[in-house]
């Protein structure tokens, strides 16, 4: 896949941009490959990218001084972050790991900026992405507290599968369940009970080397 597909495909905030503006973004983007384990971004660096995954899986994480880690959320193909850094220009908040091994695509300060100041569509997808993901964050710290671990399993899922955040999925992600552990916080077999649960639910279908969401409603509902 070339770099224009995968724009296509995996930041969609580029069909609206003129084509200048696409040329230059094409042109300044930087791709790098991060093999599974691998940190894509670090904690208290300074933010000098916006961060879209073009292939594979990466998770973002806080550590506290005691050790124990937050998992925020899983960002599949499709997804962007690091805008509210970079608007605020404040250091890097949390960690970004490569799940799986992923590509990633960085796009310079200069050139976010510089579409900041040029493009009002841009400026729009900017302010549906950062509400979305407050929406997102709030419902995260709602449902860590209140809910029971099947129905938390089901909104990790639903994340994963937020059409305004990653709206390159379609209604199939391919994640391991090992993988939905990680992001969760839970072992491979409880997910492998939640997951069937969730089947039975007629919420997803679990198929090789991923899952289908049947019912996104569903399971944004589910046990609460």
């Amino acid at each position: 896949m070339d770099l224009a597909e995968a724009l296509r495909l995996h930041a969609r905030w580029t069909a609206d941009l003129t084509p200048a503006q696409f040329q230059r973004v094409a042109g300044d983007l930087a791709l790098q490959q991060v093999p599974a384990g691998a940190p894509v971004c670090s904690k208290g660096e300074p933010v000098d990218a916006w961060v879209g995954v073009l292939d594979g899986l990466v998770k973002l994480t806080s550590s506290g001084a005691d050790g124990k880690a937050l998992s925020f959320t899983g960002v599949p193909p499709g997804g962007w972050f690091g805008e509210g850094s970079l608007l605020k220009r404040e250091p890097r908040r949390y960690d970004a790991t490569a799940l799986r091994h992923s590509v990633v695509a960085r796009l310079p300060r200069a050139t976010f900026e510089w579409l900041l100041d040029g493009s009002i569509t841009f400026n729009r997808y900017l302010l549906v992405q950062l509400n979305e993901r407050l929406s997102q964050f709030i419902g995260r710290v709602e449902y860590e507290h209140l809910l029971g671990p099947d129905a938390k399993l089901a909104r990790c899922i639903a994340d994963l599968f937020n059409p305004i955040l990653y709206p390159g999925n379609g209604a199939r992600l391919d994640i391991s369940q090992a993988e939905i552990g990680l992001l969760v916080g839970a072992s491979r077999q409880r997910v492998n009970q939640g997951l069937q649960a969730l089947e039975r639910a007629g919420l997803v279908a679990v198929e090789y080397g991923g899952m289908r969401v049947l019912d996104l409603g569903g399971l944004r509902r589910f046990g609460g």
